[in-house]
């Protein structure tokens, strides 16, 4: 069998999703609604959305659109019809007549239900149909998030089963775990069980809801909207239709009745229409008072007022420590022992009815939610005797006893184990590991290593080169878990040094970044940069010194360093400007390479996928584009195995540039600019500055520069901006914001 056509019936925001990552995966997809117009409104919200669902826009053209009631013939030719209408039972069952009247026998159905269960969705349905009947829960966005819950019965015809799992793995990227029919599966079960302990700890524990989010987010390997900001972003009115949901399909023996209880002020919130950001406002809302930027704001619990929100300083740093989090004598120390206490037990009272796999429980949170560890790996983390007894007033379930008979702290075992592919995460657990370095970790494994770098956003500091320096003694993979590749130099290391205007300390970490991506760059080892989520600035310097790039679909990539008034200097600069010196058009117009990169740079051009690094340099031919982001390290190993023999560094190229000839063109495009008002004052000196490095600086076009010679004028442009106070303007409204300041 092979799906070859698929159709995907409603077009709202989940069957939109499902469409857009088929047409990603270039199969063709069919989307059908009640009226046409629907179907066509569907298709251009996917073609604009933002973030893109679409991995590159011409993709768009594998979507084709239709009405329920003149087009459903389609279904005959389909090999997979996904149902994603209205969350009504009545509306699904008229569609599965529909579809059963229509379908090809070998063809697979499959509902995006996250809330009715199957045995619910298929009670009118023949035992013949059932075999090919089961529930695929897409997460949302589905381009970005990696988990899909296959939700099958015992009567289900296992071969087609296991044949959809390979397909969604192989095809649509996604980590597939195959479920019990049980209320909210795995990730949604606990997922939205830890939201409601969070929130409900908080209100009792009288915390802010700015306090609640502060540890209820990084500190606990959990992304920074913590609860709240969760809440805000799903919809409450939607949260509260899920938790109905839960209650009604859920034993009254099962204690996540304790915490679905309804809260009067958010059902006034509804009420009131504060739904969170889709509405008038949620926990949190941005604010504009008296003609002022836009100001970020929390709400008090008893609904009177919203105050500016609060920056909670919880004094740690950026390492996520959960036994050192839930120790502290504080209130943040019992808030998170009391929410963390509570997800544990809840996970751990699931085995072995609901699944029997405690470790995919951790890979649904990790997946669906982007936790860095799920509750049986923070189980592992703190220790079982620690778990046990920290608190006399915990009662435990009989999966926590049992290890702690037994004396278990080791109970783990082997992770990942829904996939088959040889993954960073089971590799860890194999591999001999150097944690010397604070900024990241070296794996040796078989007869090359791993960089995995680990700090906030994977940014970049001394010690995270000082790892990849001395990894480079072997062929060598820099990849991550986290969900970024790495955001970026870090801003907050280089601003400490400006405040105490040690310029040379700032030089002297930037010259040996350059130096380190060097060595990478030039080492007798093939060295392979496996990205996903972000590889921005100096992320991106490390993988455009590289030998190959394994780039999973979903990277984001460029040089953004003028955005906060500094130049690309760990080489972005200089190899950006050697690629495009490669061009025909660059072999006929020695000025033509500068000027493209000055317009790629100047502008912090990104890309959204590896399809759309393409056309800027970004990525090369000799690329690899993936969708399954655990396949990253197996392809990676086999470009070293296939290259390793033989390997000899690159040769070190010579820029001929035309000096202030092409810089005079190029200040002709910032004058032109500044007259417009798209950028002020600042803005020009940025631009002037990297005019001056991508021409060469004080250079004719007869005259032959290095390669150290352009990082030289790198460094030093990097170092001449950041003594600038509108520079470090930029620099610390990014960090406190999140977003430029022109200036």
């Amino acid at each position: 069998m092979k799906i070859k056509n698929v159709v995907v019936i409603g077009s709202g925001t989940m069957g939109s999703g499902i469409a857009a990552q088929l047409c990603n995966a270039n199969i063709p997809v069919t989307l059908l609604d009640l009226k046409t117009e629907i179907s066509e409104k569907a298709k251009k919200r996917i073609f604009e959305s933002k973030p893109p669902l679409l991995i590159d826009k011409s993709k768009i053209n594998n979507i084709r659109i239709g009405n329920i009631d003149e087009n459903f013939e389609i279904v005959k030719k389909a090999d997979w019809i996904v149902e994603a209408v209205v969350e009504r039972i009545d509306v699904k069952h008229k569609i599965y007549e529909k579809i059963l009247k229509n379908r090809k026998k070998e063809s697979i159905i499959s509902s995006n239900t996250s809330t009715i269960p199957l045995k619910v969705l298929s009670s009118k349905m023949s035992m013949q149909d059932k075999k090919d009947f089961c529930i695929t829960h897409f997460f949302n966005p589905v381009r970005y998030m990696g988990l899909l819950e296959i939700v099958s019965e015992t009567n289900n015809d296992i071969n087609k089963i296991n044949f959809l799992k390979d397909f969604c793995e192989n095809s649509l990227g996604k980590g597939v775990i195959i479920c019990k029919d049980t209320p909210g599966f795995l990730g949604n079960r606990v997922g939205v069980y830890a939201l409601q302990v969070a929130m409900t700890e908080a209100i009792k524990m009288k915390l802010s809801i700015e306090e609640a989010d502060a540890i209820f987010g990084r500190p606990m390997g959990i992304p920074k909207t913590g609860v709240f900001g969760l809440y805000d972003l799903i919809g409450i009115d939607l949260m509260l239709d899920v938790l109905k949901s839960f209650k009604k399909e859920l034993p009254k023996s099962d204690s996540f009745h304790l915490v679905a209880q309804e809260i009067p002020f958010i059902k006034e919130m509804v009420n009131r229409g504060f739904t969170g950001r889709k509405g008038k406002g949620g926990f949190y809302r941005m604010n504009r008072t008296g003609g002022g930027p836009k100001v970020l704001e929390a709400l008090s619990y008893n609904l009177t007022k919203y105050f500016p929100a609060e920056k909670i300083d919880l004094s740690i740093d950026d390492k996520i420590d959960i036994k050192k989090l839930v120790s502290r004598n504080d209130k943040y120390g019992k808030y998170a022992w009391s929410v963390i206490s509570k997800i544990i037990l809840y996970a751990s009272s699931l085995i072995p009815n609901v699944t029997k796999d405690y470790n995919n429980i951790d890979e649904a949170m990790r997946l669906g939610f982007n936790w860095t560890k799920g509750p049986f790996e923070m189980l592992e983390e703190l220790g079982v005797k620690f778990f046990v007894e920290k608190d006399n007033q915990l009662k435990t379930n009989e999966f926590i006893k049992k290890l702690y008979d037994k004396k278990n702290n080791n109970f783990y075992g082997k992770r990942q184990i829904y996939t088959n592919l040889e993954t960073l995460g089971k590799v860890k657990q194999l591999a001999k590991i150097n944690k010397d370095n604070k900024s990241a970790i070296i794996y040796e494994h078989k007869d090359y290593k791993i960089v995995e770098f680990n700090t906030k956003a994977n940014t970049l500091d001394y010690d995270s080169m000082d790892a990849l320096k001395k990894a480079s003694d072997k062929n060598m993979i820099i990849i991550n878990e986290g969900m970024q590749f790495s955001a970026g130099v870090n801003l907050n290391y280089v601003m400490d040094f400006a405040k105490e205007k040690n310029w040379k300390a700032i030089e002297k970490f930037i010259h040996h970044f350059q130096m380190t991506c060097k060595q990478l760059k030039y080492s007798n080892n093939v060295v392979v940069s496996a990205p996903s989520g972000l590889a921005l600035g100096g992320g991106f310097e490390v993988l455009v010194q590289s030998d190959y790039v394994v780039a999973h679909a979903n990277i984001v990539t460029g040089l953004v360093e003028t955005l906060v008034g500094l130049i690309p200097a760990g080489g972005g600069t200089t190899n950006m400007l050697w690629r495009w010196m490669q061009t025909q058009e660059a072999k006929k117009d020695p000025d033509f390479a500068p000027q493209k990169v000055f317009d790629i740079i100047g502008y912090g051009k990104t890309a959204n996928s590896p399809i759309e690094a393409m056309p800027f340099k970004f990525l090369l031919e000799k690329d690899k584009n993936i969708m399954n982001r655990n396949k990253l390290l197996s392809v990676s190993q086999d470009l070293i195995n296939e290259k390793k023999d033989g390997y000899k560094p690159p040769k070190k190229p010579t820029f001929k540039l035309s000096g202030s000839q092409v810089r005079g063109k190029m200040f002709q495009t910032l004058e032109k600019l500044f007259k417009e008002k798209k950028i002020l004052e600042h803005g020009m000196e940025v631009g002037k500055k990297l005019a001056f490095v991508l021409s060469g600086g004080n250079t004719t076009i007869n005259k032959e520069l290095s390669e150290d010679d352009m990082y030289a004028l790198e460094l030093e442009v990097f170092v001449q901006l950041i003594q600038m106070e509108k520079t470090q303007a930029r620099i610390k409204h990014t960090l406190s914001t999140g977003k430029p300041l022109v200036n």
